[in-house]
């Protein structure tokens, strides 16, 4: 079984929280957080191991076309897989023959995806692997992990978007200043059940006389009217009003918010997210297990939905 761990002797930084933490190869961990951290994180990892970092940023050639950039990769690691088979696997059969300069964002990290997983190197770390890419690019990556699973080969995944973290790593964790926590697995959408059992109602949810959310924004209290609201998320322990992409803090918890809103016709997707159903524009089914919604708001937010919940959401919203 192969693994590597960051720990103590590794971390040695007065920047970083002292934490141990394996990575094993029969799951994708992921680590959420914000962006001065994961600077911190990748640095030590470059100064203090030989772990390759996919961060993006070493070369391609810029003016060869796809295809030849590929077949130099192939050579370069003494990558027995035929030429064709990537292209297709990756999605680049039809931009083969364009330059790299001539590409799209997009376009380009599949060519990066396809030159680290040819590389044939034993342990991965991806930094933001699916930001500001198409969602041909997401599942093309989603794919690509699960052949390193197949593999053997132990990855990590750093990301500054909780939504990544759910939707790419099997073992979720939060690095902040006070440490590293695991997120637990949304499996099953296990709710904290004390809460429950005080707003729960055998005759179901009942419309009160709510129309506004209260949400405080420094000392000042704002309160929205619930068609406004794209989706509420669960935060470091806080809950967040989301429009667009501004975030108001709630006093509620989650489940208390879920409760008065469920009326409203906003529902539980995710164990960390509430979303207002009139807002979802599409299911987004990026493997067998993963899925998302997007949210029709300036900003086309994603957020996760569990895979438990998708026959349910579907019914919800007339697909079957």
């Amino acid at each position: 079984m192969s693994h590597f761990t960051i720990d103590e002797k590794i971390i040695g930084s007065e920047s970083l929280p002292l934490f141990t933490l394996t990575i094993n190869d029969s799951q994708a961990t992921s680590i959420y957080s914000d962006g001065d951290l994961q600077a911190e994180l990748v640095n030590t990892l470059r100064r203090n191991t030989n772990i390759p970092i996919f961060d993006l940023q070493e070369g391609l050639y810029m003016r060869l076309s796809v295809e030849d950039n590929i077949a130099f990769f192939l050579k370069w690691f003494n990558c027995k897989m035929p030429l064709p088979k990537i292209l297709v696997e990756f999605e680049l059969h039809t931009c083969a023959k364009k330059a790299l300069d001539k590409c799209s964002e997009s376009e380009i990290r599949r060519v990066y995806f396809a030159k680290y997983f040819i590389s044939g190197y034993k342990k991965m770390v991806f930094q933001e692997p699916i930001h500001g890419v198409d969602v041909i690019t997401v599942n093309n990556f989603i794919n690509m992990l699960q052949k390193i699973k197949d593999l053997q080969i132990p990855v990590l995944i750093l990301v500054s978007s909780m939504e990544h973290a759910v939707l790419l790593g099997d073992r979720v964790y939060k690095l902040k200043q006070d440490g590293l926590q695991e997120v637990e697995a949304d499996e099953g959408e296990v709710e904290d059940t004390s809460i429950q059992s005080e707003l729960e109602s055998p005759r179901g949810p009942v419309a009160a006389n709510l129309f506004k959310i209260p949400a405080r924004v420094g000392d000042k209290m704002i309160l929205f009217d619930p068609t406004e609201i794209d989706y509420i998320e669960s935060q470091d322990g806080k809950t967040m009003i989301m429009i667009n992409e501004e975030s108001y803090a709630m006093e509620d918890t989650l489940a208390e918010a879920n409760k008065k809103l469920e009326v409203f016709g906003f529902y539980r997707c995710h164990r960390s997210y509430i979303v207002n159903l009139q807002k979802v524009r599409e299911i987004i089914t990026w493997s067998k297990n993963s899925y998302s919604l997007r949210i029709s708001n300036k900003v086309q937010s994603t957020i996760p939905l569990s895979r438990s919940k998708i026959q349910d959401i579907q019914e919800k919203l007339n697909l079957k």
